[in-house]
């Protein structure tokens, strides 16, 4: 149980968007605080929806022997979902100007996450954090692993906190890494700042492809084999 939920919120980790955001919070006038409510921010958001979305879960019977056939149609729905969505993402890349994700110096300010970096504060960041870490198909997919394994409560509220630890990564690994070591991770991230504005919608686009892919496979298998 636990091997397959961290799998699949490895792939719920993978945010372009978040890790460059982070990056103008800690460029910002008070990075500490700003970061700080960041990652607060996106905490709360997960730690609540996975939670929410366990219960919905048990609470529809997708724990349930009997619920085998609904529950990998589900996982494989949500990769149909993922896959829909990385399409959509690059064909917007196609028929559509670059829009920036994050506030840039020099450039208009469009787009809510844009609106919120503009002007960094701990108000700010704290909603984006929140924003941020909405659900994606492969955070739901982790959740429901944990949601319909039969485990004692001990195991599941253990996998969970794993879940959300390891779906949060690309937050509270740039922030702890900036506590050590203020100068070296602000001067790493500033590199990083560049090329993840030039290549994120890639990374974004694969990050929705990879997932899908691999919630419609395990989906399928699991119609298959039941």
């Amino acid at each position: 149980m636990i091997a397959q939920a961290a799998g699949f919120a490895i792939l719920a980790a993978v945010s372009p968007t978040a890790l460059l955001v982070m990056a103008v919070f800690l460029g910002s006038a008070n990075p500490r605080t700003t970061a700080l409510l960041y990652v607060a921010g996106a905490v709360l958001m997960t730690v609540v929806m996975a939670v929410a979305v366990l219960l919905v879960l048990r609470a529809t019977g997708l724990n349930q022997p009997r619920a085998h056939d609904p529950r990998y149609g589900l996982r494989l729905g949500l990769g149909i979902l993922a896959l829909a969505a990385a399409v959509f993402v690059a064909r917007r890349r196609r028929s559509e100007p670059e829009v920036e994700p994050v506030a840039e110096p020099g450039k208009k300010t469009t787009g809510l996450i844009a609106r919120l970096t503009a002007q960094p504060s701990p108000r700010t960041a704290f909603a984006a954090g929140v924003i941020l870490f909405a659900p994606s198909a492969t955070f739901i997919a982790a959740v429901q692993v944990v949601a319909t394994a039969e485990a004692t409560v001990a195991a599941t509220v253990l996998a969970l906190v794993i879940v959300v630890i390891i779906t949060l990564l690309i937050v509270w690994v740039p922030l702890v890494a900036y506590l050590a070591a203020p100068e070296a991770t602000g001067r790493r991230l500033a590199q990083l700042n560049g090329w993840l504005r030039a290549n994120g919608r890639v990374l974004l686009i694969g990050g929705l492809a990879v997932g899908g892919l691999a919630l419609v496979i395990n989906g399928a298998a699991g119609l298959a084999g039941g």
